[in-house]
């Protein structure tokens, strides 16, 4: 029970784990669908951060979408530098399991990306997606610029609009500038490609929003 109740709730700073100064994943780690390493930012792309439960899923959704030129997994928002998985499922290190999407502007929008988001997802959970429960499964969107955080947080209140009418609460969706991204061990990335018959459920609520 005292475990449960760590995962929800968010550690303190001086808490979190200390971490370690080198990245979990080899560079390059190439892409299983893509083929180019998995911390490449394709030419003429645009990158944010998007952060909805289970990374496996998350990620294959945003491989799939149009547009998106390169994605991989990864850990962030919190505070110990280059988590392992089981660090980050131990609720010590403040960081959700979170999607790096990088995108071709003039083949999609960021408010298509942002549809995606919202509709696979219950954005009202807080610390939990269904039976996945703890600090790492919150929602987040992270940008990489003014402009991003401002369409962010417009299509957020127009959803919420949306998800008030469907009876569910308030979005819990952190909004916010990308703080350090950390890229999760070679066997989390494109999970779901590598093992198709993978669990990692969608939680979407049917709420969508024009």
């Amino acid at each position: 029970m005292l475990f449960s109740r760590m995962k929800s709730t968010m550690v303190e700073p001086e808490q979190a784990l200390r971490g370690r100064d080198r990245s979990v994943l080899v560079n390059p780690t190439f892409h299983e669908i893509f083929g180019i390493p998995v911390q490449q930012v394709p030419e003429g792309s645009e990158v944010v951060y998007l952060a909805l439960g289970c990374f496996w899923g998350a990620e294959k959704l945003y491989w799939k979408a149009p547009g998106v030129t390169n994605t991989a997994v990864g850990y962030q928002g919190g505070y110990t530098p280059n988590p392992s998985y089981e660090e980050v499922c131990s609720a010590r290190t403040g960081h959700t399991e979170i999607v790096k999407v990088s995108y071709d502007p003039a083949k999609t929008s960021f408010e298509q990306l942002l549809k995606i988001f919202f509709e696979n997802h219950d954005p009202t959970q807080g610390y939990r997606q269904g039976n996945d429960v703890g600090t790492q499964y919150r929602s987040a969107i992270y940008t990489t610029t003014p402009e991003q955080q401002a369409i962010a947080e417009r299509v957020r209140d127009e959803y919420q609009v949306e998800f008030t009418r469907s009876g569910y609460g308030r979005i819990t969706t952190e909004v916010k500038p990308a703080p350090d991204f950390y890229y999760a061990e070679d066997y989390h990335q494109q999970y779901l490609d590598k093992n198709p018959f993978g669990y990692c459920p969608v939680h979407a609520t049917g709420v969508t929003c024009n």
